[in-house]
């Protein structure tokens, strides 16, 4: 809904016409008219008509259009463990497949499987079984990077952002050399060609399904804000607990547990929300609450000429058929 404040009209002049009114019921009562219900529906008619000649615009706050959701999907070691159930990695397959298949179908997504390095699985598509096949086929391995992860989604999403990949994920081999002093051109890999409001980008989206725990590539805050430098917004889905589990793999006896603080950093710096996964059973719920909030809304001026005629010719009518029922005649 519109608020009062955001009203403007096109043709102000035409407020003009309003001093018709006292003359129309001036007419009224020197006619004697007795139909006082009926002549009120059609003054009040007449006035939003009248209004509606200034051609009024409004602020209204209207649905956008998504265009790509980009699941990044945490595949390290440390996704295996069971405690939550079945396993961490089965419940964010299951969450990543429930918003696929949600999605209306002119929605793209792509899957990116993120470890020790981060790569892209499947490329924005609208066919959904590609989509599953993709998340079911995630292979585990060490290590997790989840700023590459970010890096990766985003340059699939928005190719032509401007964004250096190479450059995000191994800022050091960009790094001027120490015995070239005249080599001082900035890094710009992590400046994209317009920098947006956070959160302003209506049509991508990542989800970034993991447990939290980051331990190789960029700095995950750092790649949350060039993400948010390009409006784009993260919704985080955290997988585990915090007091976690012990895993065993390889002879060695390590406790893996859920960090929510980085992932609830990253929803926070690009506008997105994070939700905690903690069993099968709460996977509609988050998607639920999470599929209200991907479909952002946005303000925009639009001219409301078309709603106040209709409602004003509703209200004559209205009034019209009342008078001719009660009396035989239009008031």
């Amino acid at each position: 809904m519109p608020s009062l404040h955001s009203f403007s009209m096109m043709w102000p002049f035409m407020l003009w016409g309003l001093a018709l009114i006292p003359i129309v019921v001036g007419s009224y009562v020197a006619l004697r008219g007795r139909n006082h219900w009926p002549a009120f529906l059609m003054l009040l008619g007449l006035i939003v008509l009248l209004l509606a000649m200034t051609r009024p615009r409004a602020i209204l706050l209207l649905p956008s259009r998504l265009e790509t959701v980009m699941l990044a999907i945490d595949s390290s070691g440390s996704m295996r463990a069971n405690d939550v159930q079945p396993s961490r990695i089965e419940l964010a397959q299951a969450a990543a497949k429930a918003i696929v298949q949600e999605q209306p179908a002119f929605v793209k997504l792509g899957v990116v499987s993120v470890a020790g390095t981060a790569a892209l699985v499947q490329a924005p598509t609208d066919k959904r079984e590609d989509l599953k096949r993709a998340i079911d086929n995630l292979p585990l391995q060490r290590g997790s990077a989840l700023g590459s992860g970010i890096v990766i989604a985003l340059a699939s999403m928005l190719p032509n952002a401007g964004l250096d990949v190479d450059k995000l994920i191994n800022p050091e081999e960009s790094a001027p050399a120490a015995n070239n002093p005249s080599n001082t051109k900035p890094n710009t890999a992590a400046t994209p060609k317009v920098k947006l409001e956070p959160g302003s980008n209506t049509s991508a989206v990542i989800v970034l399904m993991s447990d939290g725990q980051s331990n190789m590539g960029p700095d995950t805050i750092q790649m949350a804000r060039v993400a948010a430098d390009l409006g784009v917004r993260i919704f985080t889905i955290g997988f585990g607990t915090p007091e976690g589990t012990v895993l065993h793999a390889h002879g060695v006896s390590v406790r893996v547990k859920l960090d929510e603080a980085p992932l609830k950093r990253i929803a926070e710096i690009t506008h997105g929300e994070y939700f905690r996964a903690a069993s099968t059973t709460e996977i509609n719920k988050i998607y639920q609450s999470l599929g209200m909030r991907i479909v952002m809304q946005k303000h925009q001026l639009a001219e409301v000429t078309a709603i106040l005629l209709t409602l004003g010719m509703g209200l004559v009518l209205v009034a019209a058929a009342w008078s001719v029922a009660r009396t035989g005649r239009v008031l």
